[in-house]
């Protein structure tokens, strides 16, 4: 019904490097706001937008929710209609945002400490060595770890925005561990055992919830909770916040360029958090 419009919508972002994940949340707005309105598009006025908001706002949704909605049909108005759109008109809805979750670097160890299975327990040691995704670590390559660097290649998988982020000495010697024992994989560094395709991301998150109960930690410790403390423990460390955010591959819409890049060259001399005294269990 909307085909037209959501192949607009996916070529102005594809212009601007958006993921995917972003393009499908941002068709899925317009959508909603269209079938509400069930105008044609040349009617579609500003007005419409508020009152679709509005009423959103009144029926009790979230921030996060609300934001969703109107990031989407902000950028259909802004990009693909040329419309103006002014956001003091039509503002985002202000949340209380609690603060990420961080651990410490004891509650890391006792995390891995706790993950029995060698394969999850490299995995999350990755993720916290280098800031990974959940998704990036399951599309992680036996290639992409570079021992002589002490660097991990984050490639993106419609390879717009490569990154390279750090690798632990821990770290690597977990995966060594992991790669010896557990079938040597060239390809896919962390197969499914079955297919030995990639891994979904629902698998590694269990897992961790899995091994947070066995540390005794609080439960709502997940997956980005690794991601938040990598960051954090590089900024108390005194890292420059323009590393950081290239190392997480972060876009700063403040900022004219998409991201920070950083070489291989730049990484040398900046450790990983992981390898600080801080995270061993009894330190």
């Amino acid at each position: 019904m909307y085909n037209e419009i959501f192949s607009q919508i996916t070529n102005a972002a594809n212009k601007r490097n958006l993921r995917d994940s972003t393009i499908h949340a941002y068709c899925t707005s317009v959508a909603h706001f269209l079938k509400y309105t069930d105008k044609s598009i040349d009617a579609l006025t500003t007005d419409d937008v508020d009152t679709f908001l509005t009423e959103k706002r009144l029926s009790g949704i979230s921030p996060e929710t609300y934001n969703h909605y109107h990031s989407g049909i902000r950028f259909f108005y802004k990009k693909v209609l040329k419309m103006n759109w002014d956001d003091d008109d039509i503002p985002r809805m202000k949340r209380d945002r609690s603060l990420p979750i961080v651990l410490t670097k004891a509650e890391i160890s006792a995390i891995l400490d706790a993950t029995p299975n060698l394969k999850h327990k490299a995995m999350i040691a990755t993720m916290y060595s280098g800031g990974l995704r959940v998704s990036e670590v399951t599309h992680l390559h036996y290639d992409d770890i570079s021992r002589t660097n002490k660097t991990i290649h984050i490639r993106d998988g419609k390879s717009r925005f490569d990154r390279y982020t750090l690798l632990a000495d821990r770290t690597l010697e977990i995966l060594t561990e992991y790669w010896f024992k557990c079938g040597r994989p060239t390809g896919i560094l962390f197969p499914n055992q079955w297919t030995g395709d990639y891994l979904t991301s629902s698998g590694p998150r269990l897992e961790l919830k899995k091994a947070v109960n066995r540390a005794g930690l609080p439960k709502d410790i997940h997956s980005h909770c690794l991601r938040h403390s990598f960051a954090t423990h590089l900024l108390e460390d005194g890292v420059d916040i323009r590393y950081i955010q290239s190392l997480l591959g972060h876009r700063s819409p403040k900022s004219t360029e998409i991201y920070l890049h950083i070489s291989n060259k730049t990484l040398i001399g900046i450790h990983s958090p992981f390898d600080k005294k801080g995270g061993d269990k009894n330190g």
